[in-house]
């Protein structure tokens, strides 16, 4: 069995994993998410360090208590943001978020200068003010003292496998943003020198070839219950992971992560990197050289859903009795559904994007606003699959495929068949399927893939939906003129 662990923005979970996918324990931990002023969010690397260990140790006793030898530990966990640490794996300061705000100005500036487009033109990255390159660039002009103090300039996974192994590294998943090349794999000594960051080239890890392994140190082997030298796997990160883990093997085929960021990815054979349009979303290396995900993250999902729920007096256990007592098309009431502090990044770049509700009346009902937002998500699910180049199936993970009626809006919406773990924790298993393949013992992916179950979209509802998503872009189009940096 492997242990499999998912380090995420706000809960850190660990699953000792079967060969069938199934779990036999999960535990979690919760870590904190520090919002500062200036839209600054931030970790402690030394707390998440903490959970990540304490999730470890507690499967590894259930572990020894059934009597279940561990094969391997496989990290996975968020992806962007900036993770500082020294040649010990030290933290040199707070970790940045992928949700932190504060280089907002250096996107702004490299939006007008035509370093943005640049940059996409070489690697593919979309850049958002999460995204390295402009936290770096932020750091360098504000923090200089900082990047002098590190040694790596990496992210969550790679932090947690350099305390737990002693190895610097980076997965190429996390590696491509932003200035891997994925079609060569490699860095782009351009990028670095387009966006003034070439002085820092050197904090870059290298990344690990595929199907590479490291090994536990006898310190934390002791601390954690396991045994030294234990085959550790490094990523990959948490959306190519949810790929790997919720059933999506063939190009074309897409994946929907309903999580704190509404993450949607197709499955590529090749590369497609060409001047103009929208400088958005990402091209990820895979653990697979043939294949690459096309990525589209919107900013925000889940959290789109705890904030109106919680404006209406409402919790998640009462999403689905909300949804069923409101019609397709909430009543009249749409909503746009860009609520993040630094805006949007897919299928789209815009720091300043806002949420909005349009179709209000006094016969508004809070269920209506609550389908709004969740239809709105739906069909910014959409937007981003087919800006990323869906032809064949949907397979969706994640805390909103746990609700029955939203998984069906979110089928209606696609007008295609949303495949649905029968398990939580796809990125758990995608980083277990990925140690089981770099072990030479690869598990069997069409066993896998037959253990999910299907929504399919309703006919009746199929031409409203189209309607529906139709005037979303249209709201799109008219609303985004007006989003103008705050004063």
């Amino acid at each position: 069995m492997i242990i499999g662990v998912d380090i995420g923005t706000s809960v850190t979970k660990a699953s000792l994993l079967r060969r069938d996918g199934t779990a036999l324990v999960t535990h979690s931990r919760r870590s904190t998410l520090h919002r500062r002023p200036g839209g600054r969010v931030e970790h402690d690397p030394a707390e998440v360090l903490d959970s990540a260990r304490t999730v470890i140790r507690d499967v590894a006793a259930a572990a020894e208590r059934a009597d279940e030898p561990v094969e391997a530990l496989a990290l996975t966990g968020q992806g962007d943001g900036l993770w500082l640490r020294d040649a010990d794996g030290e933290p040199v300061g707070p970790a940045i978020s992928w949700l932190d705000a504060r280089a907002t100005g250096v996107l702004d500036r490299w939006r007008g200068s035509g370093v943005e487009r640049r940059l996409h033109e070489l690697t593919g990255a979309g850049l958002f003010p999460g995204s390295a390159g402009p936290l770096l660039a932020h750091l360098a002009e504000h923090e200089p003292e900082r990047l002098e103090r590190a040694t790596v300039a990496g992210y969550c996974v790679d932090t947690i496998v350099h305390r737990l192994t002693g190895e610097i590294t980076v997965d190429v998943s996390d590696a491509s943003l932003p200035f891997l090349d994925p079609r060569t794999r490699t860095y782009s000594a351009e990028a670095l020198r387009v966006c003034g960051l070439d002085a820092y080239a050197g904090l870059l890890a290298e990344p690990a070839p595929p199907k590479t392994l490291f090994a536990l140190t006898a310190d934390n082997a002791r601390m954690l219950g396991l045994p030294s030298g234990l085959p550790v796997s490094a990523g990959p990160f948490d959306l190519p992971a949810c790929a790997i883990g919720s059933g999506v093997r063939e190009v074309g085929e897409g994946s929907l992560v309903i999580g704190t960021t509404l993450g949607c990815q197709v499955l590529r054979d090749e590369v497609e990197i060409g001047a103009g349009g929208e400088t958005a979303g990402m091209w990820l290396a895979t653990p697979l050289p043939e294949h690459h995900l096309r990525v589209m993250p919107a900013m925000v999902g889940t959290a789109n859903l705890d904030w109106v729920l919680g404006m209406v007096g409402a919790d998640t256990d009462e999403l689905d009795t909300m949804l069923d007592a409101t019609e397709p098309g909430a009543g009249g009431v749409g909503a746009l559904s860009f609520l993040s502090t630094s805006g949007e990044r897919a299928p789209f770049v815009d720091p300043h994007a806002r949420g909005q509700f349009t179709g209000l009346s006094l016969e508004t009902t809070r269920a209506d606003l609550v389908r709004a937002m969740c239809e709105a998500l739906a069909y910014a699910a959409r937007h981003n699959l087919e800006a990323a180049g869906l032809t064949g199936e949907v397979s969706a993970c994640g805390g909103g495929a746990r609700s029955a009626r939203w998984s069906q809006i979110f089928a209606d919406v696609l007008g295609r068949p949303l495949h649905l773990p029968q398990e939580e924790g796809a990125g758990a298993r995608g980083a277990a399927m990925t140690a089981w393949d770099a072990l030479g013992d690869p598990v069997d992916r069409e066993r896998w893939a037959a253990a999910r179950w299907t929504v399919r979209p309703r006919a009746e509802v199929a031409g409203f939906y189209e309607r529906g998503y139709r005037e979303y872009l249209a709201a799109l189009d008219r609303a985004r003129p007006h989003w103008a940096p705050v004063s």
